[in-house]
């Protein structure tokens, strides 16, 4: 994949099970399953990963040190392991940022995983930042400032590590409307708190990612672009433990970009990126794409066709 003059590259966020005799299995399990994906991956014209902050150890034991992991993927023509998702605030009970006695912890546990991390490249901590919805309402604003004063504040600190705290609202996140998103992102310093893009969650909750962007372009660090066919509109973001696993609305909120019944505009969003100059790294996720019949596989070069015959275009 070449954008105009290299001004977008692409990542994969490495949602990827491998099949095996006793059924799905870690492509983080061995060497040679990770060799495979990574090799998978970059033919496909992906230069970065994206991945959880617990396969940090699990890299530091299958090659000795994270230096050691990083030339591997190198090697493969991976250049960098862009974003790290702090899967911190998924654990019920320590994830209350909207409580202002949490932030002390949750301020050292963040830099426990931007030190943890030296050597892989990382650019962005890729956060929630507020707990799961049934966690946090009723929804205030006084909620929402402290969930902004806690990721201001680590905000800086990663920065001073040369990584960017970077926002990713799922649909059941405690904030995810358009009014709360616009309090967070007003009440939140725009020096450290950052926003990253995931065009299918947005849009779930309600929210057109194109729009967002419009307003927000200038506090975009990254994107996670996925379609989705349906929009949240029986309250399903309430719903626990986990709203993408528990709908009624469907089994499959996820799908690859350009799927006739997706209701993302990915053509309008890449002409705002390009209207507002924005370059760097764009991720790709697929988020559960085996669940009815699909494949990681499938899903990823579906996504890279349409990367390189659909938006590469609107780029040139």
């Amino acid at each position: 994949m070449t954008a105009a003059a290299r001004k977008l590259r692409f990542a994969y966020m490495d949602h990827w099970r491998v099949d095996g005799p006793q059924g799905y299995v870690s492509h983080y399990s061995s060497a040679r399953l990770l060799d495979s994906f990574v090799r998978q991956v970059a033919a496909l014209g992906f230069e970065g990963l994206e991945t959880f902050e617990f396969h940090v150890p699990v890299l530091i034991d299958l090659f000795g040190s994270l230096a050691n992991a990083r030339e591997f993927l190198q090697e493969r023509g991976i250049e960098r392991i862009v974003g790290l998702f702090h899967a911190v605030m998924y654990r019920n009970g320590v994830s209350q940022a909207h409580e202002p006695a949490t932030h002390d912890f949750l301020f050292d546990n963040a830099l426990q995983t931007v030190k943890s991390c030296g050597g892989l490249g990382v650019q962005n901590l890729v956060v929630m930042p507020a707990g799961q919805y049934h966690d946090v309402e009723p929804v205030s604003d006084e909620k929402i400032r402290a969930c902004a004063e806690l990721w201001s504040r680590v905000g800086k600190m990663t920065l001073d590590h040369g990584i960017r705290v970077c926002c990713h609202h799922e649909f059941y996140c405690g904030i995810h409307h358009a009014e709360e998103l616009r309090k967070f992102y007003e009440w939140s310093d725009p020096r450290y708190v950052f926003w990253y893009c995931d065009t299918a969650q947005h849009t779930i909750s309600g929210v057109d990612p194109v729009d967002l962007y419009l307003k927000l372009h200038d506090r975009c660090a990254g994107f996670h672009l996925k379609d989705t066919h349906h929009v949240d509109r029986l309250g399903e973001y309430r719903h626990a433990p986990e709203s993408e696993v528990t709908a009624k609305t469907t089994p499959r909120w996820f799908w690859e970009m350009g799927t006739e019944e997706g209701l993302v505009d990915f053509p309008a969003l890449f002409k705002a990126m390009k209207q507002y100059g924005y370059e760097g790294w764009v991720g790709v996720e697929h988020d559960k794409a085996d669940i009815g019949g699909g494949n990681y596989p499938a899903s990823t070069a579906i996504a890279a066709w349409y990367i390189r015959n659909v938006l590469q275009k609107i780029y040139a």
